[in-house]
C-alpha cells in the first residue's frame, strides 16, 4: 500500500537525491568555496559557505513568495544582477593575481577576517540570479499540488536543500583546506596560490557573465 506518507517520503528522498548530485557538480558557488579553501584554509571555507548558506535563505524565502519569478521575466533585472555578480568575482580576480605572495605561513587562518569572508559568500550568493532561477525550475517538480500549501512545500524543500549544502561545503572546505596546506609546504607551489584562486574567481566570473537564462 502506497499511502500519502510513502509517496511524501520517496519524494523527499527523490529530492535529496537529486539535491546532492547538483550541489556537487562544478558551479560558482562550490568552486567559490574550494577556491577560499585552498588559498586561505578549511576556516576560510567554512565561513564562506556560511555565508552562501544566508544568501541561498535569501534566495529560498524569494522564491517561495514569488518575487523570483518576478526577476526572471524582467530581462532587465535579470541582466543586471548577473552582470553585478560577474564584476564582483572578476573583481575578486584582480585582487587575488594582485596580491602579494603569502610564502609559506601555515598560520594563515590565524590573521583571517571571517566577517569579511562571510559577508562575500553572500554576495557571491545573492549576485548569481541562476540561483533562484534553479528553484523555480527544480522545486516544482517535487511539489505535491493536491496537498496544497505549496509556498509551505517550497519552504521545507528550500530548508532540506539548504541542510545538504551547508554539510557537503563544509567537506569541501576540510579537503580543500588540506589541499592548501600541502600546496603552501611546497615551496614552488605556494607561490602559485594566488594565481589558482585568481583563475578560479575569473572561471566563475565568466560562467555567470555568459550564462543564458
Amino acid at each position: 500500500m502506497i499511502g500519502g506518507i510513502d509517496v511524501e517520503f520517496l519524494s523527499v528522498i527523490s529530492f535529496l537525491g537529486a539535491a546532492i548530485v547538483l550541489t556537487v557538480m562544478p558551479g560558482p558557488d562550490n568552486l567559490f568555496t574550494l577556491a577560499q579553501s585552498i588559498a586561505k584554509g578549511k576556516k576560510a571555507g567554512i565561513f564562506t559557505t556560511l555565508g552562501l548558506c544566508t544568501g541561498l535563505l535569501v534566495h529560498i524565502i524569494t522564491a517561495t513568495l514569488g518575487i523570483s519569478a518576478i526577476i526572471y521575466q524582467s530581462a532587465l533585472a535579470f541582466s543586471i544582477v548577473k552582470y553585478a555578480g560577474a564584476a564582483y568575482l572578476l573583481f575578486l580576480a584582480y585582487k587575488s593575481f594582485t596580491e602579494k605572495d603569502s610564502g609559506l605561513n601555515l598560520n594563515i587562518e590565524d590573521s583571517l577576517d571571517y566577517k569579511s569572508l562571510y559577508q562575500k559568500g553572500i554576495i557571491m550568493n545573492l549576485l548569481n540570479p541562476k540561483v533562484s532561477l534553479f528553484f523555480l525550475a527544480f522545486f516544482p517538480q517535487f511539489i505535491n499540488y493536491e496537498n496544497g500549501n505549496v509556498s509551505i512545500q517550497m519552504l521545507v524543500y528550500g530548508i532540506l536543500f539548504l541542510i545538504q549544502t551547508l554539510i557537503i561545503f563544509t567537506l569541501i572546505s576540510m579537503f580543500a583546506g588540506k589541499v592548501g596546506v600541502f600546496l603552501r609546504k611546497n615551496r614552488s607551489l605556494s607561490k602559485k596560490i594566488n594565481i589558482i584562486q585568481g583563475s578560479l574567481f575569473t572561471l566563475i566570473g565568466l560562467k555567470i557573465a555568459l550564462s543564458q537564462k
